[in-house]
């Protein structure tokens, strides 16, 4: 069992349905298959737009069921997640779930202070780095240090200014896949 791998995005086709209780994951509509969709054990599967229901390990699949290792990262006081929801599995690393920065839901409005923050884990390519660099205004803030895994946190400061802090919490130049961040990190 990896840490983290290098896949942005391993899999999305369909939508799902979550089973809190026996910790599975059925595809609903649209999934093909997940046998042959190259998840593996240890994939992350982000589980609604914006990480709305959380995250889970995954431990186990069959072709239309993924196991969870727990509902830990599961967003506190949800009890079912419905049929027809959203998802992606990445290969991100592991040890960001049990984060409390990086803990879904990505937006958020508890414990701060006028506005949201808006915090997630995504794999940079290292295109996507130059890209960013290469960028005005507000998106060059978003550029960081390093490809790899970066976490990112964006937010207004009591100025009303825009801010954006990435953190490299897993250099790396191997980055591939895309998952939802192209339009904080365009590919071209």
């Amino acid at each position: 069992m990896a840490l983290w791998g290098n896949k942005d995005l391993v899999y999305s086709d369909g939508t799902i349905a979550v089973n809190l209780g026996t910790k599975t994951v059925t595809g609903t509509v649209g999934v093909v298959t997940f046998t042959t969709s190259g998840i593996n054990t240890s994939d992350v599967i982000t589980i609604g737009a914006g990480a709305t229901y959380g995250y889970a390990v995954v431990t186990g699949f069959t072709s239309t069921t993924l196991s969870i290792a727990s509902t830990a990262g599961i967003v506190t006081g949800i009890t079912t997640v419905p049929s027809g929801t959203t998802y992606f599995v990445s290969e991100e690393p592991v040890y960001t779930l049990h984060d409390s920065i990086y803990r879904a839901p990505e937006s958020k409005t508890v414990g701060y202070s006028t506005s949201p923050v808006f915090t997630t884990v995504v794999g940079v390519s290292t295109i996507e780095v130059s890209i960013a660099n290469t960028a005005t205004g507000n998106a060059r803030k978003y550029a960081p240090t390093h490809a790899g895994w970066v976490g990112v946190t964006t937010y207004i400061d009591s100025h009303g200014n825009f801010r954006v802090k990435t953190e490299t919490l897993v250099a790396g130049s191997s980055i591939i896949g895309d998952a939802d961040d192209d339009t904080r990190y365009p590919d071209s």
